[in-house]
């Protein structure tokens, strides 16, 4: 399935922050893109402009294309709790995202690559499907002939996220989805209520 493959650093300035990650490009030039830059004068945004911004960024930032995204809002529309809210943990449930917060993988396309490579297992099993969608109490763990992957090695020593939703055993390599996060623990600056006006229109 096509991905976005463009300057990342671009769409963070458009978007303000850096949500592909730390980006040492950004922190240069944290002002929008354009010939103007950080001189162009621009009028305020109509509701709509804010809605579709803030649907984008989740976009970028969870690497979903459009049908999926409306599909997923679509399963959160139809799940029990704050629609809005389930959105975000559906995006946090997939597994290519989940690989990334254990700190497997530095970003989330790093994660959605070691995952298409066939690299991790969920509850033993290999799964090389990014969007594969998490339950509370999986387990998911790098696989036994790619766990001296230099990659992994390098990313694993550089991180030092924890997340009280996620437990990881660098010993072994595995960790599990110990449940669903609470809106307050996703740390995305994310204003889902904005898409789910925007989709409900």
């Amino acid at each position: 399935m096509a991905r976005y493959t463009g300057p990342k650093t671009k769409i963070a300035r458009k978007f303000g922050e850096a949500i592909f990650g730390d980006d040492k490009a950004f922190e240069k030039r944290n002002y929008p893109p354009g010939q103007h830059g950080n001189a162009r004068r621009r009028g305020k945004k109509s509701e709509y402009a804010i809605q579709l911004m803030e649907k984008q960024k989740a976009k970028y930032t969870y690497g979903v294309l459009e049908k999926q995204f409306r599909n997923m809002f679509k399963k959160a529309t139809a799940s029990p709790g704050i629609t809005g809210e389930v959105l975000l943990q559906l995006c946090e449930s997939r597994l290519d995202n989940v690989v990334f917060r254990m700190g497997v993988a530095p970003t989330r396309s790093a994660g959605r690559q070691l995952v298409s490579h066939r690299h991790i297992t969920v509850n033993g099993e290999l799964v090389n499907v990014p969007s594969y969608q998490l339950k509370a109490g999986d387990i998911v763990a790098v696989r036994e002939k790619s766990k001296s992957l230099e990659t992994i090695e390098r990313s694993l020593s550089n991180t030092s996220n924890v997340y009280e939703w996620i437990t990881w055993n660098s010993a072994t390599k595995e960790g599990t989805y110990v449940s669903v996060p609470a809106r307050i623990q996703i740390p995305e600056n994310i204003n889902e209520q904005f898409i789910v006006e925007l989709y409900s229109k």
